[in-house]
């Protein structure tokens, strides 16, 4: 058990976030699960007042709890790993994490059977998880191993300093490139989907061109995310009338057998290492989907020349000249 001195009066939640460096969602996450206690009584209240000198304590869950009667039967390909962090690409169709609606393996589960040591800050249920992608989207992710790592990253998450590029195939080219700025939300009439809506949490992304075939019917595109709202980038471009491919959830509409998935891959992932302070940067080889898909037109040659790390970093490097979408 770690306890601590309230340094003023405030809520159990905003406290408790400033401590242990990670968000909100996480310490909800401890606090309904019965282990936070402010003067050695337990608190599962997220907004419980607290007074100036109240004490702390909280326990971090064993990731030894977690129990499941699904067997990961998927494999993951490591792209680094340490004592304090692993990066990996996460395969099409894995769910990350554990939760009610979900009837099958996740990544934290496979985590698990292969005996990784992971933190425990965010919960039993997603535990190392410090960022998430969806079911569809493959691609990098990295895992805390320790919970000093993940209140680390958690923390680059929040400032901005991670840094995420992502690509997709899309039905139709941008006009030009162009941050939006919209804010999302849940979508009113479908509790599957997530659109744009007012006063809802802020959300920011910038988009750029990079190839587009001469029918222009498959655009490739970057992204890159400045906040993590679920489904940002499928919503952000359904809000300027443009879809990956696959995405028929939010309006990619095709007969066509070749559309196999949705056509979008955490490309890049920058961070600083949470112990070394060290600059580091993972990519995650862009699936043979994507080349198969536009590999008629454009050849695999020419996507990896448009699509390397330095390239696609200086483009969104000074965006400042770019459309701006309020």
């Amino acid at each position: 058990m770690t306890e601590f001195i309230s340094s003023k009066s405030t809520r159990l939640d905003q406290e408790l976030a400033l401590y242990l460096k990670i968000s909100r969602n996480q310490v909800l996450s401890l606090i309904k699960g019965g282990n936070v206690s402010v003067n050695d009584k337990v608190v599962t209240k997220a907004g419980f007042n607290l007074n100036l000198g109240d004490k702390i304590s909280f326990i971090l869950p064993q990731t030894t709890q977690i129990q499941s009667e699904f067997k990961a039967e998927f494999d993951v390909e490591i792209l680094y790993e340490d004592s304090d962090i692993l990066v990996i690409n996460k395969p099409i169709g894995v769910t990350v994490h554990p939760a009610p609606s979900v009837k099958e393996a996740t990544l934290v589960e496979w985590l698990k059977q292969k005996n990784y040591t992971l933190s425990t800050i965010g919960g039993v249920e997603r535990a190392g998880i410090v960022h998430r992608l969806d079911k569809g989207t493959s691609g990098v992710m990295v895992v805390a191993k320790n919970n000093e790592s993940h209140a680390s990253l958690s923390s680059q998450l929040s400032s901005k300093d991670m840094g995420r590029i992502y690509l997709a195939l899309c039905d139709l080219p941008l006009k030009e490139n162009c941050i939006i700025d919209r804010p999302i939300g849940r979508h009113p009439q479908n509790r599957l989907k997530n659109t744009i809506v007012s006063g809802a949490k802020s959300a920011k992304s910038a988009f750029a061109n990079i190839l587009t075939t001469q029918n222009k019917r498959v655009n490739l595109i970057a992204a890159k995310l400045f906040t993590g709202r679920t489904h940002q980038i499928r919503v952000h471009l359904a809000s300027i009338n443009r879809h990956i491919l696959g995405d028929d959830l939010y309006g990619f509409k095709s007969n066509s057998d070749r559309i196999s998935r949705i056509f979008l891959h955490a490309y890049i992932l920058r961070l600083i290492h949470p112990r070394s302070n060290q600059i580091m940067e993972f990519k995650a080889p862009l699936p043979n989907e994507f080349y198969e898909l536009i590999g008629k037109e454009v050849n695999k040659e020419i996507v990896d020349e448009s699509t390397t790390p330095s390239i696609l970093c200086d483009i969104f490097r000074d965006s400042s000249y770019w459309m701006y979408c309020n």
